[in-house]
């Protein structure tokens, strides 16, 4: 039986740089595919990145119990399709989930032996830069995930553990060395 992992971490912080390279190096570790209500950036793709759906499907799945999290974020709806995290968990995969931290709380709730990674970044001017850099976010969003980093951040110590981001290779070593345990 393989492990579920929750990711956590402030937009920004370098989470899905430092689950792209974990998932480079370990075989038995797979990314949980969310559904979400969002329209898809440039370049990601339907069933790799989320399986987009409308607000009102997704309603539909939250009263049918099918997800294991969800969460509203900037009004759109993202949860973890419950059957997808099982099945791959049965095949004795580990499945990393990428999620907040309230979906994160949500998950060690209903999956206590879950292994919950904060992300964080060195610090919020950081945090700011990269977002920034990105390219991908309007000012106002900029401002929005920023405060919301700050109220993220109170959450680091009820994870298992905290990997800050401050050099990409240390901290995708601390990950694989943290599901390799």
């Amino acid at each position: 039986m393989g492990r579920l992992i929750v990711v956590s971490g402030p937009s920004g912080a370098g989470k899905g740089t430092i689950i792209d390279r974990v998932l480079e190096r370990m075989e038995n570790v797979k990314l949980s595919v969310s559904c979400t209500t969002r329209e898809p950036r440039p370049g990601e793709v339907e069933g790799v990145n989320y399986y987009y759906i409308t607000k009102e499907e997704f309603e539909r799945r939250i009263e049918a119990g099918m997800f294991l999290e969800y969460e509203s974020f900037f009004d759109n709806y993202y949860g973890t399709p419950v059957d997808k995290v099982h099945e791959e968990l049965s095949k004795g995969n580990h499945i990393i989930l990428e999620i907040d931290v309230k979906g994160g709380m949500n998950v060690k709730r209903m999956e206590p032996d879950s292994l919950l990674i904060f992300i964080a970044p060195p610090d919020l001017e950081e945090l700011k830069r990269r977002l920034v850099g990105r390219g991908t976010e309007t000012p106002e969003q900029i401002i929005q995930r920023t405060m919301r980093a700050e109220i993220e951040m109170q959450y680091m110590d009820q994870y298992d553990h905290v990997i800050v981001n401050d050099d990409l290779d240390k901290a995708v070593e601390e990950m694989i060395a943290l599901i390799s345990e």
